[in-house]
């Protein structure tokens, strides 16, 4: 009995090896399965928008049947979460805190307007496609409009105005900071710091004649 349980237990721990084997690559395919059905939807909602993209048109470019789609997206909105993410890791919009850096409020307007409508010139096609079909009914475009709106904030908070004059502020720097806004002064033909020029120069008529420099 005993000879035979010294040759078992070494097939044993081989068995538990290939067994640990086989789960991590169980585990790596279905994460590699996962990773292409994410990159199929972020280029179909580049390509024709969150509305226009079927699951179908998204089980076809990532070489999937449409049960694999839902084994791993059995949540309607699932999708769209994990195609933002992974968009926004690739593409991630200027940090506001690194605007924090400027002393100079103005010269930190003009700084992040820049740097904002880089970001939208960039990006210009997906953020038509997901701003248009939020409209629409789509929830997507979260993750634009928190941005948006933390550099509003950032924006607004040294140049300490309230009342009315905190209300002109605010939809200025709304106006500027909007991407359609953006879209049509680029169309115009300026170039991103002229359209910056101009946008800081409304907000500043926004403000009192005595602002913080």
């Amino acid at each position: 009995m005993t000879a035979v349980s010294n040759r078992a237990t070494p097939l044993c721990i081989v068995c538990g090896v290939t067994r640990r084997y086989e789960l991590k690559k169980r585990a790596e395919r279905q994460e590699e399965t996962r990773r292409r059905i994410v990159e199929a939807t972020v280029e179909l909602h580049k390509a024709v928008g969150p509305a226009r993209t079927t699951i179908s048109a998204i089980a076809t470019r990532a070489g999937v049947e449409r049960k694999t789609f839902y084994r791993h997206f059995p949540d309607p909105d699932a999708i769209l979460e994990a195609c933002s993410a992974h968009y926004r890791a690739l593409n991630p919009p200027p940090d506001p805190h690194e605007w924090l850096t400027i002393d100079d409020p103005h010269e930190r307007l003009r700084r992040a307007l820049v740097d904002a409508y880089g970001y939208y010139r960039q990006n210009e096609q997906m953020m038509a496609n997901v701003l248009r079909d939020r409209a629409l009914g789509v929830p997507d475009g979260d993750g634009f409009l928190r941005h948006r709106a933390l550099a509003k904030r950032t924006l607004a908070e040294p140049f300490a105005v309230r009342g009315r004059q905190r209300r002109r502020l605010d939809a200025a720097l709304e106006l500027a900071l909007d991407f359609h806004a953006w879209q049509t002064l680029a169309h115009a033909g300026l170039t991103d710091r002229h359209a910056a020029e101009l946008t800081a120069a409304l907000i500043e008529a926004a403000l009192p004649t005595r602002t913080p420099r």
